[in-house]
């Protein structure tokens, strides 16, 4: 261990960076396989069955080889490519919906010293890239040359339009209490604990934030893309193999950014809850560390978050599309206008995070 620290610190910054990407890729890719399993479970859970309980992974842990199957039949499956269709299109389109989910990770912070990009403008720089997916849909849409394909890429890319300005307002609501839009510096500056975290002066923000975050990844109750009884599959019916696996993982990688950018501004990140708490330095380790900042802390919020994703679509029924865009234009984003009203006077009278020494 002590020979692979030395050589871990020997590595130049462009090389401590390049592993921390393979490896984040690598955990994610595994998590979404993951995620699917405890998807199918938690709802299996709430419906009083089982779940996938049959493939197992050499002969222990029935039903955790399940995503593996699905990917190993994907992979075997034929990627049919429409004849009228725009041939290079139709293949770039799994590419720019995915590549965004994967690249707005270079700026999360995963714990005190663990990121991959430290950019100044780190949230200027996800607001860009989760932008970036609408484009994918459309144009996944459109080059298959099919009026159903094309009309739940309308649908999908009028939705995520409409919560993609309520996301983003939200947002500003952040900058304005954290002073900064580097994704660092805004989970130290909810340093203190439990009650230092954004979530309790900006909950209007994180209830428009997550709720936005749920129909920006075309999760139900908004998963008008996919309306079985009317448009089948949406902007990607005419997709099959491993082209149509790509938008799912797109889509599962998403609900896990989401959940993790809802932690860093609103949850505090990596910081634990009980964050100077009166005698718990000198407390035992297995007490101690309830207050340390740490990985552990940021996976747990993270945790709690996606589970909350799997119960809404267990939960609620799909809203007619008329419904789901009234939401997004008459109701989240009046709501975050006002609320960065009252954010403006309670820096101007410097109350709650306004109240910090780095606001006077």
């Amino acid at each position: 261990m002590h020979k692979l620290s030395n050589i871990w610190l020997a590595l130049p910054d462009y090389g401590q960076s390049t592993v921390w990407i393979l490896v984040i890729t690598v955990v994610l890719i595994v998590s979404v396989a993951l995620l699917t399993l405890w998807e199918r479970k938690v709802i299996g859970w709430m419906q009083l069955r089982r779940g996938p309980n049959r493939v197992r992974i050499f002969g222990l842990a029935p039903g955790l080889g399940q995503p593996f199957a699905d990917v190993l039949k994907l992979l075997m499956k034929e990627v049919v490519v429409p004849t009228k269709s725009n041939k290079f299109l139709f293949r770039l389109a799994p590419v720019i919906t995915l590549v965004p989910a994967f690249a707005a990770w270079a700026v999360i912070p995963l714990s005190p010293t663990v990121v991959v990009s430290k950019a100044d403008a780190g949230l200027l720089y996800l607001l860009s890239l989760t932008s970036m997916g609408v484009y994918g849909v459309i144009i996944a849409g459109w080059a298959a040359n099919s009026k159903y394909a094309f009309l739940g890429a309308m649908r999908s890319a009028a939705q995520m339009v409409a919560y993609e300005i309520a996301m983003g307002f939200a947002l500003v609501g952040v900058l304005m209490a954290t002073g900064s839009m580097n994704l660092g510096t805004i989970v130290r500056t909810q340093e203190g604990g439990l009650g230092s975290w954004n979530w309790f002066w900006l909950f209007p923000l994180f209830v428009v934030y997550f709720i936005s975050g749920v129909a920006e990844t075309n999760r139900a109750p908004f998963d008008v893309a996919e309306g079985e009884s009317e448009i089948v599959a949406g902007f990607h019916v005419e997709y099959s193999g491993i082209a149509f696996a790509l938008f799912f993982l797109a889509e599962y990688a998403n609900m896990i950014l989401i959940s993790t950018l809802t932690a860093v501004f609103f949850f505090g990140g990596w910081q634990g809850p009980l964050e100077g708490y009166p005698g718990l330095a000198a407390a035992p380790w297995w007490l101690a560390w309830l207050g340390a900042p740490s990985f552990l802390w940021l996976f747990l919020k993270v945790f709690c978050l996606v589970f909350l994703f799997l119960w809404f679509r267990a939960t609620f029924p799909r809203y007619r599309y008329d419904q789901i865009m009234r939401l997004g234009w008459k109701a989240l984003i009046p709501v975050t206008l006002v609320w960065i009203g009252v954010e403006m006077l309670l820096a101007t009278y410097h109350i709650g995070p306004w109240s910090r020494p780095w606001f006077h």
